[in-house]
């Protein structure tokens, strides 16, 4: 049981500088990497508790501590999108315990890393950081046994999972300091291009940028990530939906540069093949993102000839 004040741990500033320090002077290889990534993501593991007991504390006093979150959440996912190795975070995203919480640590970061993929003013990122990390904070009206039900959801069971939306936009928009287009990422963030989505069926232009932003990473971080009642969406699978997504769900402005950053950041990386071959990631070929070279065995395999092979996963190097 939680108790009714969140139980919040204000992390120090300069403990964030000497991880940045550790990054812009240690950065020569793996090793020299790995000690501040497993502090940055120590953190990460501390910003997902302090989410729970914001997710309880609103649950029952329908408020939300936005300062203590501006003080504690946001500096761990602003850091962590500063690390380098992105897949390295991203390993620690994908657990299903306690996936509701996990997931808006995962989106906060992978949209503050499209946000400066995409040259955000400071004042943009700023706001997408937050309305990333709080955009399913409706979720809090939602029943825990419909949220954690290890099954598929019922049609009825759906449409109650889908006024998160609309609830997390009346907490937002009810909070003092949350402006007006942070709010709307809550009630936007699972409306598509064609107009397909909910809760409005809204098409491109009427969804807010930040939103968009905000859809791409929401999709990812689900599909990749496991589930009470479903593994993982293995790597290639992840990449090759959104990319047929770019046309019709997603915003192909958004799409484009988050697909070229994921797979660009592969290189040097294992993967784990879907014939059951270990390889190295050794060339990403722009005009198909989705074939690259890979080295297994000193023989190098060319995915955009070698059509029955693709990447299963991605390893922890």
């Amino acid at each position: 049981m939680k108790n009714d004040q969140t139980k919040i741990t204000v992390i120090q500033p300069e403990e964030f500088d000497s991880i940045i320090d550790g990054l812009d002077n240690g950065y020569n290889g793996e090793l020299s990497i790995k000690q501040p990534v497993s502090i940055i993501t120590g953190k990460l593991e501390e910003a997902i508790d302090q989410v729970e007991d914001i997710f309880y504390f609103v649950k029952r006093h329908t408020m939300l501590p936005l300062a203590e979150i501006k003080q504690t959440v946001i500096p761990i996912i602003q850091t962590a999108s500063e690390i380098p190795q992105f897949f390295y975070l991203f390993y620690q995203l994908q657990s299903a315990d306690d996936y509701t919480y996990r997931h808006n640590i995962g989106v906060g970061v992978i949209a503050t890393l499209i946000g400066k993929w995409l040259s955000l003013s400071d004042e943009d990122l700023s706001a997408l950081t937050i309305a990333a990390t709080l955009h399913d904070i409706g979720k809090t009206k939602i029943p825990t046994e419909i949220l954690n039900k290890p099954g598929k959801l019922t049609k009825d069971e759906y449409e109650i999972v889908k006024k998160h939306t609309m609830y997390g936009y009346e907490i937002l928009k009810n909070t003092d300091g949350i402006s007006h287009e942070i709010s709307l990422v809550a009630l936007q963030h699972h409306e598509r291009e064609d107009g397909k989505g909910y809760p409005f069926g809204l098409k491109g232009s009427k969804i807010s940028y930040l939103s968009k932003i905000v859809a791409v990473a929401d999709v990812f971080h689900a599909m990749s990530s496991n589930r009470v009642y479903h593994d993982a969406t293995p790597f290639y699978q992840v990449i090759k939906q959104m990319n047929d997504d770019m046309f019709g769900k997603l915003d192909p402005t958004i799409l484009v540069p988050f697909l070229q950053q994921i797979m660009n950041a592969l290189i040097g990386h294992h993967v784990l093949l879907t014939d059951g071959q270990i390889g190295k990631i050794k060339y990403i070929n722009p005009y198909d993102l989705l074939n690259p070279l890979v080295e297994v065995s000193n023989t190098i395999i060319d995915l955009s000839v070698q059509k029955t092979i693709q990447i299963e996963r991605v390893l922890a190097d």
